[in-house]
């Protein structure tokens, strides 16, 4: 038992060391101490072009091309639906949510929405205007299937 209180002491003390040094720990919170409060960063804006994005890979939820401040969406209301339903597409131009959104989970079709697809946000975001927070070198899958083998022949187009 003493040991197992010694160790803990131990561990306390050398977080107490870390916290008093001041250490960085997350690299995203630039160069400020834990103990720091950073006033956080203007939010950047909503893209707003209303152009569809290319999909990185195939079943990617597409994102939101526009604004959607204000959009409520909640157990009684989903704006969204004002233009992206079956019934609505022909008048407002906007695409209309897949099928899939329409399917129960046993693969029934139903009238409305199913209520597991209901809280759009839970997959589709909306992308503002920012630099990305860390580097990433993501490669579409076109990219990979374009790109040349190892010994400098293309890649067979699909």
């Amino acid at each position: 038992m003493g040991r197992l209180i010694a160790g803990v002491l131990l561990m306390i003390a050398g977080l107490a060391a870390v916290y008093a040094a001041g250490d960085h720990i997350d690299a995203l919170r630039g160069d400020y101490a834990i103990a720091d409060e950073p006033v956080p960063p203007r939010m950047a804006p909503v893209e707003n072009t209303d152009m569809r994005r290319k999909r990185s890979y195939p079943m990617q939820p597409p994102t939101i091309p526009h604004k959607i401040d204000d959009y409520q969406v909640d157990l009684n209301t989903n704006k969204c639906m004002s233009c992206h339903s079956r019934r609505r597409t022909e008048a407002s131009q906007a695409p209309m949510v897949s099928v899939t959104h329409y399917m129960d989970r046993d693969g029934n079709f139903l009238a409305e929405v199913s209520p597991r697809r209901y809280f759009c946000q839970q997959c589709h975001v909306v992308q503002t205007e920012t630099e990305p927070l860390i580097r990433s070198d993501f490669q579409d899958v076109d990219m990979m299937l374009h790109k040349p083998a190892a010994t400098g022949e293309t890649a067979p187009t699909p």
